[in-house]
């Protein structure tokens, strides 16, 4: 089975909204909400790929992030380890760098939006978060 390493962006701004990504409809999982990432490429170190991820989807300049949490998941074909990291402080406004559609949520409104369902314990993880 192939396993997928996804470095993950949980990024909120001073209204403790979390910034979320709409999948595009030719994307696996699209039409889905998620949190901005992509893939840790070989030899890359996980806070690199956050870091090129968030400045190619978002416009964003990652300056401060730690570790979330570890979420992995299978989907049946592949399966995928989603390295979560709360991004605490960035420059940039953040825009759909890749033509997808993002918006703020409010932290308690997470739960009713639509994700994948890896995306459960990211949403407890952030819930949980004090700040």
């Amino acid at each position: 089975m192939k396993s997928v390493h996804v470095a993950v962006a949980v990024i909120m701004n001073a209204q403790q909204e979390v910034l979320i990504a709409l999948r595009q409809s030719h994307q696996e999982l699209g039409g889905l909400w998620e949190f901005p990432g992509g893939k840790v490429e070989q030899g890359e170190a996980t806070r690199d790929a956050l870091k090129r991820e968030v400045q190619e989807e978002l416009a964003l300049t990652v300056l401060t992030a730690s570790p979330l949490i570890k979420v992995t998941h299978d989907y049946g074909e592949k399966s995928v380890l989603l390295d979560v990291w709360h991004v605490q402080d960035y420059i940039g406004q953040a825009q759909g760098a890749e033509g997808q559609t993002i918006r703020w949520c409010a932290r308690h409104d997470l739960e009713k939006v639509d994700f994948p369902d890896a995306n459960k314990t990211i949403i407890d993880a952030i819930n949980a978060l004090t700040i």
